[in-house]
Formats: structure tokens, C-alpha cells, sequence
């Protein structure tokens, strides 16, 4: 597999794909813990066709030019390692300060965030690693953000619910 190294940092395809995949997740989640709100929607539509569609499929970028897919595990599980440290407890945290902002419930927003963003984390590990796995090693690049998304999606359903699961 080539690494295209004058691949867009921003791509409207992208932008999309984060705006309906993150909004329609976020959207899910807020419905499903009684928290839906518009400005929430809204918010979370904009972060994910701008800060995620940027960071995520560059991020991406760089995990295939640090390791290359090659065949066997030896060379799959830096690969997957590598996406898992992208979506650590900081980037669930920030998710979820993304979401206390849009809903404004400014009150919520405390370093107690980087707790329940660490016990999401480590309780969603095997599950992350699979998906990880897959995303990075069984995927052509141009659908790992789209899968990704998706992932992220369901998982912004376990994130909502963390607070209720570990709060």
C-alpha cells in the first residue's frame, strides 16, 4: 500500500462523512440518556466535519507512513496501537467537554471529565483494540475514516452513557 503524502489535511468528502456519521451518533446517544438538545446536534455536526474530519484522517496518514501495513501481526499490532493511542482518555474527555459546551452545562465541565474519560477507556479496551485492529490492518485508507466515524459513532452512545455507567 502507498502512503500519499500530498493527501489533504481537509477534504469535503471528509467533512461530510464527519458532519452526518458524528451527528447522527452524538444524536443517538443524547436521545437514548434523555439529553437531546439542538445546540448539542448542532455542535457536535461542526466539531465532527471540521476538528475530527482534520485530525482523524491525518492521524491516519501518519500511522501508515510510521508503520506500514505488511502481513502477519508483527505488523498489524503497532498499527493498532497506534490508533488507540489517538483515541485515549484525552480525546474522550475532550469529546465529552465538547458535549458539555454545546448542551451548556458549563457547571459539568471539570477535570473530573479526564476521569470518566480514562475509566471509558480502559473499560472499552478489547473492544477498541478489535475494532482498531480492523480498521487499520483490514481496511483500504480511504474507508478508515468512514469506519472510524462509525466506530466512533457507537461508541459516542458508551461515551453519553459513561457518566451514568462510571459517574
Amino acid at each position: 500500500m502507498s502512503v500519499d503524502r500530498k493527501a489533504p489535511i481537509y477534504s469535503l468528502p471528509d467533512a461530510l462523512r464527519g458532519l452526518l456519521i458524528y451527528g447522527v451518533g452524538d444524536g443517538v446517544a443524547a436521545w437514548l440518556t434523555g439529553q437531546f438538545q439542538l445546540s448539542r446536534l448542532l455542535g457536535i455536526m461542526v466539531i465532527g466535519s471540521t476538528v475530527y474530519a482534520m485530525e482523524i484522517p491525518h492521524y491516519f496518514r501518519w500511522i501508515d507512513r510510521q508503520s506500514p501495513a505488511r502481513p502477519g501481526w508483527r505488523a498489524s499490532v503497532p498499527r493498532t496501537l497506534l490508533a488507540l493511542l489517538y483515541f485515549n482518555p484525552l480525546w474522550i474527555a475532550r469529546h465529552l467537554l465538547f458535549i458539555r459546551c454545546f448542551s451548556g452545562q458549563w457547571e459539568a465541565v471539570s477535570t473530573d471529565l479526564l476521569r470518566l474519560g480514562a475509566s471509558a477507556f480502559l473499560a472499552n479496551i478489547p473492544f477498541a483494540f478489535l475494532a482498531n485492529y480492523l480498521i487499520q490492518n483490514q481496511l483500504p485508507s480511504d474507508w478508515r475514516f468512514p469506519s472510524s466515524a462509525v466506530f466512533s459513532a457507537l461508541m459516542a452512545i458508551y461515551y453519553a452513557s459513561s457518566e451514568v455507567l462510571f459517574g
